[in-house]
């Protein structure tokens, strides 16, 4: 993997604020790789090997929290991100609008 594609992708998630959240797949559009959500997740996997990102902020198209993120939730009610239920974020009430999207 390409360590300039992994950067683009850490700093767009860099770029989402406190008490939002943002998708895999509205990452990879922003970074034009609107087919590679997968890609995008297997980065954040990652992403302790390349410092220090909110990648807590990052869930799927349907808000669910990440499997095995342990911390995700308490992480995300600190910064003031409400769940709908057990493991699936409000997106209508908490996504990022990035502004940049098409």
């Amino acid at each position: 993997m390409d360590e300039s594609l992994i950067y683009e992708i850490l700093s767009v998630v860099e770029e989402i604020p406190e008490g939002r959240v943002a998708t895999y797949g509205q990452i990879a559009r922003l970074i034009g790789r609107e087919k590679n959500a997968r890609l995008v997740g297997k980065v954040l996997s990652m992403s302790q090997y390349y410092g220090s990102y909110p990648c807590h902020r990052v869930v799927n198209h349907a808000g669910r929290l990440a499997p095995g993120f342990r911390e995700q939730e308490s992480r995300l009610r600190q910064e003031g991100v409400s769940l709908k239920d057990s493991d699936h974020v409000d997106l209508k009430s908490f996504q990022w609008d990035s502004g940049k999207e098409a």
